[in-house]
């Protein structure tokens, strides 16, 4: 069977498969566009397995609300440069509105939500073969609107933060959520402090106590102190203010009549190990040396 222009164009359109690769199933399948779907889904599984171990530490933070609900995902490629493609944003744009709507457990269910065509999984492996590299659906967060008002705030698309409140506005939401994307609080309150990194903290303290040869005493006192101040500058309501450094967050929600019930920060590739290429070894490698 003669394979046309008119059936690559369709195939490329409901698949966005390349055109040369779209000839060679069409002529594979004599024709038959539903036989070559389903063989470029097969080929897509393929590759994707095949990239699944390669680093993708680039990508972007995306957001979502509906109905007062707010989503933040993070969904990784290998490269800056497909990080700006229009197919790699509209997937991520596809699955932050599915985080929102179909509030899926956790990323494995999120696999298996649908979108427009396929499941997101059927999609990212689409999207592999299109593309050439590693997508990941990393992590991430929901919060449902029935617990409080949901504000979101993106720092260009490599930071992205969720705040939950009770009372205040919208706006007030979006400046806390500005201020997190910038300060980059470990938690809202001293009471919420990881025990072991405040245990890390004083190890370190003490250590740089005893050095300086100060009494018992003394020393005891410099470590509260310390203690104090990290708590401090790590806790959400002990920092100042980003907009107005003379009030601290505390003080501004004090004053609006409201309280951080939720937050959640993420920030591309954060504790992705990247490879780091030697370059000089590259080049040495490839002249045979």
């Amino acid at each position: 069977m003669a394979i046309t222009a008119s059936m690559v164009k369709e195939l490329r359109e409901r698949t966005g498969a390349g055109m040369m690769e779209c000839k060679k199933i069409l002529t594979q399948t004599n024709g038959d566009i539903d036989a070559a779907i389903e063989e470029l889904r097969i080929k897509g599984a393929a590759a994707a397995e095949k990239k699944a171990g390669r680093i993708a530490a680039e990508g972007i933070i995306v957001s979502a609300s509906d109905s007062g609900s707010g989503a933040l995902v993070e969904v990784n490629c290998e490269t800056d440069f497909v990080a700006k493609d229009d197919s790699f944003n509209e997937f991520c744009a596809a699955v932050a509105n599915a985080v929102v709507s179909g509030s899926p457990a956790d990323v494995e269910s999120l696999a298996a939500v649908t979108l427009t065509e396929g499941s997101v999984e059927e999609a990212r492996q689409a999207l592999i073969s299109k593309i050439g590299e590693n997508i990941n659906v990393r992590r991430f967060v929901r919060f449902d609107a029935s617990e409080g008002g949901v504000s979101t705030y993106l720092h260009g698309n490599r930071i992205g933060v969720m705040v939950q409140l009770e009372g205040g506005d919208d706006q007030l939401g979006r400046d806390i959520a500005m201020h997190i994307a910038a300060s980059n609080p470990l938690c809202v309150s001293e009471e919420e402090m990881d025990p072991e990194v405040l245990a890390k903290e004083k190890d370190i303290f003490v250590a740089q106590a005893k050095e300086s040869g100060k009494p018992d005493d003394i020393i005891e006192k410099m470590i509260g102190g310390r203690m104090k101040k990290f708590l401090k500058e790590n806790t959400l309501l002990g920092q100042p203010f980003v907009k107005n450094p003379d009030q601290t967050v505390a003080e501004l929600l004090a004053a609006n009549g409201a309280s951080v019930k939720k937050m959640s920060r993420m920030e591309v590739g954060e504790g992705i190990e990247k490879k780091q290429d030697d370059f000089v070894a590259e080049v040495m490698a490839q002249a045979g040396q």
